[in-house]
């Protein structure tokens, strides 16, 4: 194999961490928005720490875009 092959394979693998940043995110505010259905009252609490929580979600998807222009040929 290649080496410029080998690098396509692993950009690849690399972005496919974006794929699960999407699902994280999904999941995230999904459940969030589940919590503040159930108890409205602690929605200002709940909302704070759902966007922390998207923050390091699309950290992972930063990192896992930013390795994937490293490994390009």
């Amino acid at each position: 194999m290649e080496s410029a092959a080998a690098s396509y394979i692993g950009m690849g693998l690399a972005a496919a961490g974006m794929a699960g940043s999407g699902l994280g995110l999904g999941f995230l505010f999904g459940k969030a928005i589940e919590a503040i259905a159930r108890q409205p009252g602690a929605e200002s609490q709940l909302t704070k720490y759902m966007w922390i929580g998207a923050a390091f979600v699309e950290a992972v998807a930063l990192y896992g875009m930013v390795l994937a222009f490293i490994m390009m040929p």
